[in-house]
């Protein structure tokens, strides 16, 4: 298959953010396809980054041709600390430029655009219908109802019209693919059948996060002493609600536990705002790590730590796949995670670890207690985490799911 794969945040293991769409892409052309990705080529912290002047360019990245363009942000660590109408702007501003350029480039046999942004599947409905080929469309977030949930967006009129265009994008696609069964249910909740929505959930990256690693480099990067040591890393912004852990940390130090750490690894539009809760609490058990352009590093420091911790605001939104608790699987780390749904219930179904109250920060507090308790209750649920991964979340299992839905995709359009 020649297959055309739009994302606006495409990065390598070179970039700050999930790999998903390198990893995917990759093992197809392993398989034999060809793939062009078209992704943003501004704000690129990789060989992307469009030259002054040029609209786009062409180059390979590990046997993906990839097609930048000048328009947007590939990284979402910016984005977040922008305003919603801004971030709007730019979203739109890609996908009006990919179109344009899509439409320049040779027909492929199907277009896959993966979401978030959702205004990414408009250029693909555009460039499928212009070189009439099949379109398969990623949801790895359901909106506007998650922006909904979590108080991220009030407009009834923005409301309005971006369910128009969820709805649009939802029937235009040949076939879709959600990341977690609770998407699935969204998806097919506005109208669209059962058979047409594929559950492809986020991969374990068993070869960069690993139980073998050594603890050393990262424990000393952080300056962790002897400390058993929680970590969250990812996104620092409104969706992640992270408050939750400033506040289990405080009532930890108001018990003496200083033999307990947390460490937030990344950043975010909330970046700012954890960090003075934390110094106004004068919060000596929270390490503020920066995120860093190299994944084996992000994966030194999760091996240095005890405990993974998988957080999200609260709401009545359940249905997230989220990056970090896939890799922490693979690295063989318990996980405390406060999203109830699916996601708890496969961590303690596996016995991985242990969800908890979304909003009570003293039931995080006294779980982190309780397995620093218990260094062996730690040690087989780490262990369960990494069979888990190793079982069901498999990256080339995963990639082999998405590469029959591409092929079964073009071969019913063919048919037609």
């Amino acid at each position: 298959m020649r297959i055309l794969y739009l994302y606006q945040y495409f990065m390598t293991r070179s970039g700050f953010t999930g790999t998903r769409s390198y990893e995917f892409a990759r093992y197809l052309v392993s398989r034999g396809h060809e793939v062009t990705m078209l992704c943003s080529g501004l704000h690129n912290e990789q060989r992307l980054t469009v030259p002054s002047g040029k609209q786009f360019f062409e180059t390979e990245v590990d046997g993906i041709r990839c097609v930048p363009i000048a328009a947007a942000c590939a990284n979402p660590l910016k984005i977040n600390h922008m305003s919603g109408y801004r971030r709007w702007l730019l979203f739109m501003q890609f996908a009006k430029l990919a179109e344009r350029v899509g439409k320049q480039l040779p027909p492929h046999d199907v277009v896959f655009a993966t979401h978030v942004p959702l205004t990414i599947g408009l250029p693909a409905i555009s460039i499928s219908r212009y070189h009439d080929v099949p379109f398969v469309f990623e949801v790895r977030d359901l909106w506007p109802q998650a922006l909904i949930n979590f108080g991220a967006l009030k407009n009834p009129l923005a409301i309005w019209w971006m369910r128009r265009m969820e709805r649009k994008i939802y029937r235009a696609a040949n076939h879709i693919v959600a990341l977690s069964p609770g998407m699935k249910e969204g998806i097919v909740a506005t109208g669209e059948p059962d058979d047409k929505v594929t559950v492809i959930t986020n991969a374990s990256d068993l070869d960069l996060f690993r139980p073998d690693l050594d603890r050393r480099p990262g424990r000393d990067r952080l300056n962790l002493g002897d400390r058993f040591a929680a970590v969250y890393f990812g996104a620092l912004g409104f969706a992640n609600g992270l408050e939750l852990v400033i506040e289990a940390a405080r009532i930890l130090q108001e018990r003496g536990r200083d033999d307990i750490v947390i460490v937030l690894h990344g950043d975010g539009g909330r970046r700012t705002m954890l960090q003075q809760l934390a110094n106004s609490y004068q919060l000596r058990n929270v390490v503020f790590s920066d995120p860093v352009p190299d994944k084996a590093v992000v994966a030194e420091l999760v091996a240095a730590c005890d405990v993974c911790l998988t957080i999200y605001k609260a709401s009545k939104e359940h249905t997230w796949s989220p990056n970090k608790m896939f890799d922490a699987l693979a690295a063989g780390k318990p996980v405390v995670i406060n999203v109830p749904g699916w996601l708890t219930d496969t961590i303690e179904s596996n016995g991985c670890g242990q969800g908890i109250d979304p909003q009570d920060p003293q039931q995080l507090a006294g779980t982190l207690e309780t397995f620093e308790a218990d260094r062996d209750r730690c040690a087989q649920m780490g262990n369960n985490a990494r069979a888990l991964a190793e079982r069901e979340f498999a990256r080339e299992t995963l990639a082999g799911r998405l590469e029959k839905v591409l092929e079964t995709t073009c071969a019913n359009h063919q048919k037609h």
